[in-house]
């Protein structure tokens, strides 16, 4: 077993965690050679939030950074593992006599774990600057047309998730300076209280208040004096975790649109599926040879195409053998490469700078054999399992959610879209033992129309997995939740629900506080 660099402290602290009667849960190796290690092979298979080749039963800090077990007891697999969680760790630069090199020239971060703290977390929100060398800073700028149908991205000057940083002599395309971020205030309809009075987040010191982020980006932070920030909006997405996207992978095409009819047959989803590549190149919202389960509109339907493959190109700007091209705009090549600054500073004219920047046969900065290792990586994150499911408030948490209880009031709907369960495909190749799983990331990986106030671009929401979120506040610090964080529990993220999830918060407003608590620890749990 190589679990000891995953696993750290000692054993004990685990204890109340999971309160199976005094068992002690926990695979693989630990700190403390005492301690008495039981291999939890007498739990119900709900407790396997990833299956039982993709599950880690580890509840600190450290959660969201382990090894699947099929990983963990393959040398070789976990050899590639831990070379890839080197890359997610480490920051690239631009000098290119240095490792990790090949920054630039205009990027978002510098590394994976600047975006998504231990990995698989989220970051807290933000207020006031926004600033991408704060390390709690886990959003992603977008630049938006509020008039276009599908709120269009202003892709001709900037890219999809937009760039604020640059390696000198190098400009960014928004200064940060000018990019602030606020947060005001929502009051429903029913004044933020519940059927029985009692103001919402009623346990916080936020009693009662409901905030959603507003994003202004100042014109004069603006690289490019030919675009009109006035009739554009701006937006900000929260960062979604790494783990258990290598099982949400396994999941089959043909579950997913079968999925997707179930869900447009009770009125549900009706906007298309989300696509992947085809023939044609990128279409995101074609339903090509893949429907889309990644990203917050779907727009991802392959781990080899999604968030990690992307990002760790996109995101520094570092090339690779199957991306030997800048992620940048021809209207930022253009208009750098017509600065008198840059042209004196690399001594080159317009056009060879022109050139450089839209090559699309640029040198690898990064080699294969890295990227190979950490796709290992991204794939290969267990989801933690999950915890306290024989505890009486959460089993009554769980009828709840699942609407088992025989009054009808009672039956939220939460499954109509969390669905509860999956079954990964029978033969998934880029990791053959995590085939034929059955998990539970209660989701059904589609987009549904909350009906939020200022949403931004994200009008319409991917159900976001919920497995292992109730361990965010032990590995991230906070527990901020939904697309831009304006959730600051699971309380107000049910709270947030509307559209096509509007009957389930009124039936959740309307339980008493022992229920609402008890779903709540149900969703803590798993």
């Amino acid at each position: 077993m190589n679990t000891q660099k995953h696993t750290f402290g000692k054993i004990a602290a685990l204890l109340p965690l999971w309160g199976l009667g005094g068992c002690l849960l926990m695979a693989g190796c630990n700190n403390d050679p005492a301690a008495p290690v039981t291999n939890p092979q007498d739990l119900s298979e709900e407790y396997y939030a990833g299956g039982k080749a993709g599950t880690a039963f580890v509840a600190s800090s450290f959660a969201y950074k382990q090894p699947m077990p099929c990983v963990d007891e393959d040398a070789a697999l976990y050899k590639q593992f831990m070379r890839g969680e080197r890359l997610a760790d480490k920051s690239f630069v631009s000098n290119p006599d240095m490792g990790y090199s090949g920054l630039g020239p205009a990027y978002i971060r510098k590394s994976c774990i600047a975006c998504h703290p231990s990995y698989g977390g989220r970051s807290q929100r933000i207020s006031g600057k926004y600033d991408s060398n704060n390390s709690r800073n886990g959003y992603l700028l977008m630049i938006y047309d509020p008039a276009s149908p599908t709120l269009a991205l202003a892709s001709t000057f900037f890219t999809g998730m937009t760039q604020t940083r640059a390696v000198a002599p190098f400009k960014a395309p928004i200064d940060e300076n000018g990019i602030n971020i606020e947060w005001l205030p929502y009051i429903d309809e029913h004044g933020n209280k519940y059927e029985d009075g009692t103001p919402y987040s009623a346990d916080y010191p936020y009693a009662g208040t409901l905030q959603y982020p507003q994003v202004t980006v100042e014109q004069s932070a603006i690289l490019f004096p030919d675009f009109d920030m006035s009739v554009h909006k701006a937006s900000i997405e929260a960062t979604i975790g790494i783990y258990g996207t290598g099982l949400l992978d396994a999941i089959s095409d043909e579950d997913l649109r079968a999925e997707h009819a179930a869900q447009q047959a009770r009125g549900y989803c009706a906007g298309v599926i989300g696509g992947d590549i085809d023939e044609t190149g990128l279409n995101p919202y074609f339903p090509g040879v893949h429907p889309g389960r990644f990203t917050y509109l779907c727009t991802r339907a392959t781990l080899d195409n999604g968030p990690g493959a992307n990002a760790l190109w996109n995101i520094t700007n570092v090339t690779r053998p199957d991306r030997q091209y800048h992620y940048i705009t021809a209207k930022y090549a253009s208009l750098s490469s017509q600065d008198p600054d840059i042209q004196a500073a690399l001594g080159l004219d317009a056009d060879s700078i022109y050139n450089y920047l839209m090559s699309k046969k640029l040198p690898a900065e990064m080699t294969t054999e890295d990227y190979d290792a950490f796709m290992v990586w991204h794939r290969g994150l267990a989801v933690p399992a999950a915890r306290n499911l024989d505890d009486p408030k959460v089993q009554r948490g769980r009828t709840l959610f699942h609407n088992e209880s025989a009054i009808a009031s009672e039956r939220l709907g939460c499954i109509a879209c969390h669905r509860p369960s999956w079954t990964t495909r029978a033969n998934y190749t880029p990791l053959p033992a995590i085939s034929n799983q059955k998990i539970y990331p209660y989701t059904d990986l589609l987009r549904h129309d909350l009906d939020m106030v200022e949403p931004g671009r994200v009008k319409v929401c991917r159900t976001t997995p919920l497995w292992g979120k109730g361990l965010s506040n032990i590995v991230s610090g906070n527990t901020d939740k939904l697309h831009d964080l304006r959730a600051r529990n699971f309380e107000e993220a049910i709270l947030w629900h509307g559209g096509e999830s509007k009957e389930g918060k009124e039936k959740f407003r309307a339980l008493s506080k022992e229920d609402r608590e008890a779903l709540i620890k149900f969703l803590e749990a798993i």
